[in-house]
């Protein structure tokens, strides 16, 4: 009997994607953002990054709604791009940022991946909808509260909202019927080895991001 048929997906997709995850919790970029040894810059380019990573996850989410694999992931109460927005506005002081902002050479690379899968292969979209979210609402937590006690944000308010999901009452309880839906997923085994494998990419992705993150904040301006 496979593995797929055994070990239920929530625990396989968490599992076999530990290495490529502790890698990205661990990059240079998160480790100094978390530590205190940046300032606040760097946090605001964080959050800028993730306003196009999140309009890509959810400029598609439409088109998948109906969808048997990835329609039941779609749920409006996860959706965070207004968030993201009202942060960059508190972070900009209001500033039209709009205009200026410009997505680093791996978020282009992370978003296309996002919006290719989302075209093409539900499932693909599924784990990238899996490694943002869930994130968002376990170690996400541990970035506001960071973010409140070094930068002085109050708390769950502008500059941080991204991380308050309002509209969920119990996270510990959405996040297990999340793992539910991850359970019943309507996939065979081998689709759903694709699926843990596209997992491992957007942590990959992830890592780039944080890569490209590090440089920039520490670049010299000139």
């Amino acid at each position: 009997m496979s593995l797929t048929a055994t070990v239920p997906f929530s625990t396989l997709i968490r599992e076999a994607s530990h290495q490529q995850h502790t890698e990205a919790e661990n990059s240079s970029f998160m480790s100094d953002m978390l530590g205190g040894r940046l300032g606040v810059a760097a946090f605001r380019a964080y959050t800028e990054q993730l306003w196009f990573l999140y309009r890509a996850l959810e400029g598609t989410a439409d088109r998948l709604a109906g969808d048997p694999v990835a329609g039941p992931f779609v749920k409006p109460e996860l959706f965070r791009t207004a968030a993201l927005e009202r942060d960059l506005d508190h972070l900009h002081d209001g500033a039209d940022w709009r205009a200026t902002l410009r997505p680093l050479p791996a978020t282009e690379t992370y978003a296309a991946r996002v919006m290719e899968v989302a075209r093409d292969w539900p499932g693909g979209y599924v784990a990238h909808h899996y490694t943002r979210y869930l994130g968002d609402l376990s170690g996400g937590q541990i970035i506001r509260g960071t973010a409140e006690k070094t930068w002085g944000f109050a708390r769950k308010g502008d500059g941080v909202r991204f991380y308050v999901f309002d509209a969920i009452a119990n996270p510990a309880a959405f996040k297990r019927e999340y793992r539910a839906l991850l359970d019943a997923l309507p996939a065979d085994g081998p689709e759903r080895l694709r699926i843990v494998d596209e997992c491992k990419r957007a942590f990959a992705l992830n890592t780039a991001l944080f890569g490209d993150l590090g440089e920039a904040v520490t670049r010299p301006r000139g």
